[in-house]
């Protein structure tokens, strides 16, 4: 199988697979590939934090031109994954100089399939590009072809609790993905300062209570396949479930809009994380940390598109805050505006490029000591 991913949440996502027990990791280019059983199949759709799709490949090798791709898909054992009635849809992703649009190659992949049917059996399934029974990925480069069937179907980040959202939410898998970078393990206590409709905090909770990411979803594509096992299904959701804990750390967040704390409220309750999510109302700026313990911070700031007003004060903002107020903490900050960054006035520690949509951005990663940093080094000798 092969689980699709963001750029830079490889090494995270095979690290996944192999805590769940998959076999044979390898990472590659925005995508981990592993071997298991259907069993693992449901499990990795419904546990994997950082997988964006899950695909089963079924046949690979070498397509010359699209008269050679139509002849392949005409002749491929389509019976053994449909029927006249079904509907299916073909997803395509080309890359090289003998394939040049995606479109033209699902085309073609499609007429090939339906025109099987046709002369077997004077019928055809149909095309539904909203609900398909089969939904199948075609991956062309340069001549190498794979075809897989996507068992998730909806991106993975769909993970169903988030029916509310604020101005260009942050991704669920991205979230995730965030939280893993930074290295928290769910033993300290976790702040999002700016958390907009809670999706941070949110991944963060159910990351530290063992809660399967996806739990809260409605449908999975291969539920339709032939081969669907309810029962097996229902055991692996029932095993994953008990290993379910209840973390003795405080996950918070707080922003200063209304309407985002609002939003943030229905989608925690979405998720019945009412008893391990705190959302509150405050400026980032009036905030002050509660204890002297270590604190995980974690936070998506506005990057100046959206911003009526200064970005670059609102980040020196962020930065006076972070020495003043949040000492003993680890900030980690994730921004595209990389002018605005600068006036945050601290030296990151590490930088981590990323992408959130197609836009370029880094995962910045600020340690504040309880006193100088010359003054924790003398402590620490």
């Amino acid at each position: 199988m092969v689980a699709k991913t963001f750029y830079g949440f490889e090494e995270i996502l095979a690290k996944e697979l192999q805590l769940l027990g998959a076999q044979e990791i390898k990472p590659g280019n925005r995508m981990v590939s592993f071997v298991g059983d259907l069993g693992f199949l449901y499990k990795a759709n419904l546990s994997l934090r950082t997988a964006l799709k899950i695909l089963k490949p079924i046949h690979t090798g070498r397509v010359a031109n699209e008269e050679a791709l139509y002849q392949l898909f005409y002749d491929f054992t389509w019976a053994d994954y449909l029927d006249v009635d079904s509907k299916f849809i073909i997803d395509s992703v080309v890359h090289g100089s003998i394939f040049t649009h995606s479109q033209f190659a699902s085309q073609k992949a499609k007429d090939g399939l339906v025109d099987q049917f046709r002369d077997r059996h004077n019928q055809r399934p149909n095309v539904d590009l909203n609900r398909p029974d089969l939904r199948i990925n075609l991956h062309i480069q340069e001549d190498f072809f794979t075809i897989s069937l996507d068992s998730s179907g909806a991106s993975l980040h769909h993970r169903g609790y988030r029916t509310a959202t604020n101005i260009a939410p942050l991704n669920e898998v991205l979230a995730a993905g965030l939280i893993q970078l930074s290295g928290w393990n769910g033993n300290t206590d976790f702040l999002d300062p700016m958390c907009g409709s809670g999706t941070l905090v949110i991944e963060a909770a159910m990351f530290a209570c063992n809660i399967p990411a996806n739990i809260n979803r409605k449908l999975f594509a291969f539920e339709k396949w032939t081969d669907w096992d309810a029962d097996l299904f229902e055991k692996i959701q029932e095993s994953q479930l008990k290993k379910i804990i209840n973390p003795s750390i405080q996950i918070k967040g707080s922003d200063k809009s209304p309407s985002a704390i609002e939003k943030a409220l229905v989608n925690i309750k979405n998720t019945n994380l009412n008893d391990f999510v705190i959302i509150e109302k405050k400026d980032f700026f009036q905030l002050e940390k509660e204890n002297t313990e270590p604190l995980h911070l974690i936070t998506n700031p506005p990057y100046g598109e959206r911003l009526d007003g200064d970005i670059n004060v609102l980040y020196q903002g962020i930065g006076d805050a972070f020495k003043q107020s949040f000492p003993n903490t680890q900030a980690w900050i994730i921004s595209s505006n990389m002018e605005a960054i600068k006036c945050i006035g601290l030296r990151p520690s590490r930088k981590i490029k990323l992408f959130n949509g197609k836009l370029e951005t880094k995962l910045m990663y600020y340690p504040i000591y309880k006193g100088t940093k010359r003054f924790h080094k003398l402590n620490k000798e």
